[in-house]
């Protein structure tokens, strides 16, 4: 069987090596969000000869699709074994249209593919979010015309806002009353790993203060050569414009040079949904399922 663990802050080289090799878009392709959110899921790690393997238990025994390079056709046959021995077949998640490819040449009728729109990231592209250009983002500037009216600042997040940050979240936190909420008790230990290793993950951060005060803040960092994720973003919702602010200004401070800026998933949330879809995204990246017979 193979070695799987708790993935750990010194995994860091040796997954960061792999997943570029990939060069995958999906936001389940970069090492902060593994670290930060393995809880969650109840992930775990290995590594296969050239391959970065990440399994989860939330739902079953699944396998992330791998990063990094080598023999498919034993990969699979790998981790089929591994998911049998584990009383499960296999079933691997955020499978691309293009990877499908793979499995559709090496294993020919011996899976189903499935698929939830819930699943699938938002990719902007990175100039229209700095720019807001053109008329699809005209109440958009509206919003951050309202916003600069107030006596607002912007500042790329340091050291010594993150008990600012960390205290704004708790705060939204007991507002939303999530206490039952597995996910936001889950989002909570993502900020707080975030935070306690900023330097270590390679994270930037953006704050906005209104009136000195921090009203709202976010974190990402690169997925791969030309796209950009953003892992967490908090406003608050009463100061009108705040989260287009938090936005287009982290957009244009710690997205430059990069293409595309995944905003992840919407979870089948309908007013996440409403949100990101205002923004216009370039394209969806569709998650495919493959369970094998």
């Amino acid at each position: 069987m193979l070695d799987f663990r708790v993935i750990e802050l010194s995994d860091r080289p040796w997954v960061t090596e792999l997943l570029k090799l990939s060069d995958f878009k999906g936001c389940e392709y970069n090492f902060a969000n593994n670290i930060a959110w393995y809880r969650l899921y109840k992930a775990t790690i290995c590594r296969y000869k050239d391959f970065y393997i990440s399994r989860s238990e939330k739902y079953g025994l699944r396998f992330t699709f791998p990063a990094g390079k080598g023999d498919y056709r034993d990969l699979f046959l790998t981790l089929k074994k591994e998911a049998e021995e584990n009383g499960s077949p296999l079933i691997v998640n955020s499978v691309t249209n293009e990877e499908l490819a793979i499995f559709e040449e090496l294993f020919p009728d011996m899976y189903t593919v499935s698929c939830d729109e819930a699943d699938s990231d938002y990719i902007y592209e990175a100039e229209k979010l700095q720019t807001l250009a053109g008329k699809k983002y005209h109440q958009k500037r509206n919003h951050l015309a309202r916003f600069r009216e107030n006596n607002w600042e912007y500042h790329d997040m340091t050291e010594k806002d993150f008990d600012d940050c960390i205290e704004f979240a708790a705060r939204k936190y007991d507002l939303d009353n999530a206490y039952d909420d597995e996910s936001k008790v889950a989002e909570q230990f993502a900020i707080n790993t975030f935070m306690n290793s900023f330097g270590e993950l390679g994270l930037k951060g953006g704050v906005i203060t209104v009136d000195g005060k921090l009203e709202a803040f976010t974190i990402g960092d690169g997925i791969n050569s030309d796209t950009f994720d953003i892992h967490i973003e908090k406003a608050n919702a009463d100061i009108q414009g705040a989260y287009a602010a938090i936005n287009n200004e982290f957009a244009l401070s710690a997205a430059k040079g990069y293409t595309y800026i995944n905003r992840e998933e919407d979870l089948g949330l309908e007013g996440l949904r409403r949100s990101k879809r205002s923004y216009h995204p370039a394209f969806m990246l569709q998650k495919n399922v493959v369970t094998f017979k």
